[in-house]
């Protein structure tokens, strides 16, 4: 699908674009894959209370205290080790409500009828008895208790913050389940091993299950006379949201987390070693700190957004030399590269981007592409690194050039029949496929032949130009100098939107069991595979909601893994293209990746009062893209159908023309904004104001559709509708044929969805907000009727639901051009995209998942500081 400003968008084969760094800023469409260069919680032991900290209330293994009871003392002695106080860095309260977790009892069968209190001192008492435990050394002191933990020491009575909420651990609203210290210690001693605040341990859990991983944050003793510890989780990959995925990632590699929670002292197994690195370490440092750990963390993984953060850094982390000063978006930036398999899509992006290279090849061809492309640079010795070279480019030496000043004047040629000589006079264009549609799959390039034009054109192997190594050379010189194809290192952002066919609820034949081996799901295979080998500063990848719903979210959990695993910072949310301003809901979902060294652009948050919530599965609630609903914000009011297309001329039906003038001035802020050309003046020719002419059976049943709001096939002659909402013809009225003699009322529209559906023949209205804009106009099973016209919505009307200006003009078949506006992403949500895009090249993005944008965006005049973050 063509790229447009504020956007990115692909087709039904993966679409890809790429711009070069240190290049100017671009708004383009997001459903592509693009590529830009410039210029869960996890198993945790038993909280007190029978709780874990968690808003997710799924899948989260049950933990026993009691399990603690079983381990055998070790009778080590015990050494006189002076108090080491080392407060554990990054550890935040956390906000998360705590769930409820039935714990298996081992004892006393009347457990239900015990109090909560009750039962906190009875566990703690049972895992403490059983261990050899107890805290080392003095106290700490109550006026640097009182300061470090000043939740421990607040009467019941006076545990409220300064927003009215009970003060506890994780932020609770259960006051109760907040344990009051008597005294904090800096070490405690457990089966002879001791430990000090800030060390990393195992923690006891239930059996058959690996022992928990935390970092000691407190030692206490409780009012109650019990000894407790404090533990901030760390999560293996395998306990994140990535599950299943977690062969991406290395098995020393954890996750440290914001989650904490109060555990007896008896819980502690073993202490081991876990080691942060932080992403400007160098290799060889890295690797000495991984093999001489146990564990080692370079990010944070918070449950909001199913998000993997870097770890907080120093300023020198970052690099100074972003401009701090940019237009709208921030950083400027050009499509270098576009990738689409559909030929249309790649004729659209031509004509509105003239300045991006427009490969119409398909993905997979494009990666092997790229592969020998960086061998051939290596070849020519244009690479400083260790790169292969091409086994089909000999590098020869300065005596064999000169030797051969004059070799390809004889090679390189081939005989016809007749004797006749062909040499080559250039090397013009490189492919990777069968351009020569032979089933010989390989490098190409396109050659001119001497003596002869353009037309004579011929695609050529690379194994059959063995004579024209100087001519492959000069093409691969020239080719690098301009940029023709991205190499490792050199990408800004890739953008794109693998194709969803094999996930969407469309899709009646979807493979449940193994996703990815059903072939319409392998596109999220190569884009993974293409960010990988280009190696970009920034990766966004949209698609459709069943991303996460369908098969357990497994492709979604596979697209985080890989890039995780690929050391990339991610966070995943849902957006709603009407709460950007659009008459048009459109569910997203779109993951952000960062290399460590980079800030984690953040999600913008609605613009317009558009309900968002509802849509996601209950595991992924916490990732829509929204306000706190307990938040009174004022957004500005949605848009209607009116809004969008009011404005436009009549047509007809049977409309023959692609380009036509305007007949009324722009009736809203929306027309106005979206009939602007690029240089902000408003334009003179609308394209694409055309429909899908209907054949003549359908336009029949169209033109008895009434023109009102709800209208459709039930409002036509012989339909009953039942007093469940059913459908069934009416035995008692005669069935009405169209002229061709076949039933005005088809029998499909009785039976779609087991005749409950109102979609058939449905009327659109003014002041409704279009479910989602598809990529096919028929009318046979979706409300796509103008509300007074007697057609379809045209391409430009579908258009505008989508954001496209009228100025970008599509090409193609009429179908190929409702299949390209479909396959779109909203231009304002990829605007806002790019906004916060920018700030996060440029270094100023929040440290928060979400940010506000600013009040009069998109029209700004310059950018600001991201001050305004919200959780």
């Amino acid at each position: 699908m063509p790229t447009i400003p504020g956007s990115r968008f692909h087709h039904d084969a993966l679409k890809f674009s790429i711009s070069p760094k240190n290049s100017p800023h671009i708004y383009k469409p997001l459903h592509t894959f693009s590529i830009f260069h410039t210029l869960q919680s996890p198993p945790l032991p038993l909280s007190f209370g029978g709780t874990m900290p968690s808003k997710r209330k799924a899948s989260t293994p049950k933990a026993s205290t009691a399990a603690a009871t079983n381990k055998k003392s070790k009778g080590h002695a015990v050494e006189k080790q002076d108090p080491v106080v080392e407060p554990a860095s990054s550890t935040v309260e956390c906000d998360f409500v705590e769930d409820e977790v039935e714990v298996e009892e081992t004892e006393c069968e009347s457990s239900n009828e015990e109090s909560s209190s009750a039962q906190k001192v009875r566990r703690a008492t049972q895992a403490n008895d059983d261990q050899e435990c107890e805290f080392s050394g003095d106290s700490i002191s109550h006026a640097e208790a009182m300061q470090k933990w000043p939740h421990r020491y607040i009467n019941h009575k006076d545990r409220v913050k300064a927003n009215g909420k009970p003060m506890t651990l994780n932020d609770q609203d259960d006051a109760d389940q907040l344990i009051q210290a008597k005294c904090h210690f800096a070490q405690a001693v457990v089966d002879g091993q001791i430990y000090n605040l800030g060390d990393d341990a195992y923690v006891q859990a239930s059996n058959d299950e690996d022992d928990y991983i935390c970092k000691i944050v407190e030692f206490f003793q409780a009012v109650d006379g019990m000894q407790y510890f404090t533990a901030q989780w760390f999560y293996r990959a395998k306990d994140t949201v990535i599950k299943a995925h977690d062969q991406f990632i290395n098995n020393k590699r954890v996750f440290f987390s914001e989650i904490k929670d109060d555990n007896p002292l008896g819980c502690l197994v073993k202490k081991i070693k876990i080691v942060p690195i932080p992403s400007n370490v160098r290799l060889p440092l890295k690797e000495s700190l991984r093999s001489n750990s146990d564990y080692y963390y370079d990010m944070m993984y918070l449950l909001p957004y199913s998000s993997f953060v870097s770890l907080p850094q120093g300023c020198g982390a970052m690099s100074t030399g972003l401009c701090l000063g940019a237009d709208i978006g921030g950083v400027k930036l050009v499509t270098k590269w576009a990738v689409d398999l559909n030929q249309y899509a790649c004729d659209s992006l031509k004509w509105n981007h003239p300045e991006t290279a427009v490969r119409n090849e398909s993905a997979d061809d494009f990666l092997l592409l790229l592969r020998e492309w960086r061998q051939l640079c290596a070849s020519c010795s244009l690479l400083r690194n260790n790169t292969p070279t091409h086994p089909f480019l000999k590098v020869r030496d300065e005596d064999e050039e000169d030797n051969n000043d004059n070799g390809d004047e004889d090679e390189g040629s081939g005989d016809d029949e007749q004797g006749e000589i062909f040499e080559v006079e250039e090397l013009l264009e490189i492919c990777y496929g069968d351009p020569k549609e032979i089933n010989k799959p390989g490098l190409y390039f396109k050659v001119r032949w001497k003596g002869y034009g353009q037309e004579e054109d011929t695609w050529e192997p690379i194994e059959g130009l063995d004579g024209c190594q100087e001519k492959i050379k000069d093409f691969v010189a020239k080719g690098f100098k301009a940029s023709i194809l991205p190499l490792p290192g050199e990408v800004e952002v890739i953008c794109g939107g693998p194709p969803c066919q094999g996930v969407s609820g469309f899709n009646r034949f979807r493979n449940s069991k193994n996703p990815l081996g059903d072939s319409k799901n392998k596109q999220l295979e190569t884009f993974m595979d293409i960010v990988e080998f280009l190696n970009p500063r920034f990766v966004l990848m949209e698609n459709v909601v069943d991303l996460v719903k369908f098969a357990d979210g497994f492709l979604g959990r596979y697209a985080l893994g890989r890039l995780v695993g690929m050391n990339y910072q991610t966070r995943m949310g849902m957006m709603v293209a009407g709460a950007y301003g659009l008459p048009q809901f459109r569910r997203r979902v779109f993951m952000w990746g960062a290399l460590p060294s980079e800030k984690l652009p953040q999600y913008p948050l609605p613009t317009h009062n558009v309900v968002v919530r509802g849509g996601m599965p209950k595991e992924f609630e916490l990732n829509v893209v929204a306000y706190d609903e307990a938040l009174k914000v004022e957004l500005k009011r949605e848009l209607f159908l009116k809004d969008a297309i009011s404005d436009l001329p009549p047509v007809e039906n049977d409309e023959p023309k692609d380009e036509m003038p305007y007949i009324d001035e722009p009736k809203s802020a929306f027309q106005h904004f979206i009939r602007s050309r690029r240089d902000g003046t408003l334009g003179s020719v609308l394209y694409d104001h055309r429909p899908l002419r209907l054949n003549e059976d359908d336009y029949e049943r169209v033109c008895q559709i009434p023109k009102r709001k709800g209208a459709n096939f039930r409002d036509l002659p012989g339909v009953r509708v039942r007093a469940n909402n059913t459908v069934e013809l009416d035995p008692d009225v005669e069935r009405v044929k169209v002229a061709s003699g076949k039933p005005l009322v088809p029998d499909y529209a009785i039976t779609f969805v087991r005749g409950t559906s109102t979609k058939p023949f449905g009327r659109l209205w003014w002041d409704e907000i279009v479910p989602t804009v598809v990529t096919r106009a028929e009318p046979h099973n979706q409300v796509i009727l103008h509300p007074e016209q007697d057609r379809v919505l045209t391409i430009r009307e579908n258009a505008r639901l989508q954001g496209l200006p009228d100025y970008y003009k599509l090409t193609g078949p009429i179908k190929e051009r409702y299949m390209q506006v479909g396959n779109a992403v909203a231009v304002p949500v990829a605007r806002a995209l790019g906004y916060s895009l920018a700030l996060a090249m440029e270094g100023l993005s929040g440290e928060k998942p979400l940010l506000s944008l600013p009040p009069n965006f998109p029209c700004l005049e310059e950018l600001g500081s991201n001050e305004e973050s919200i959780d």
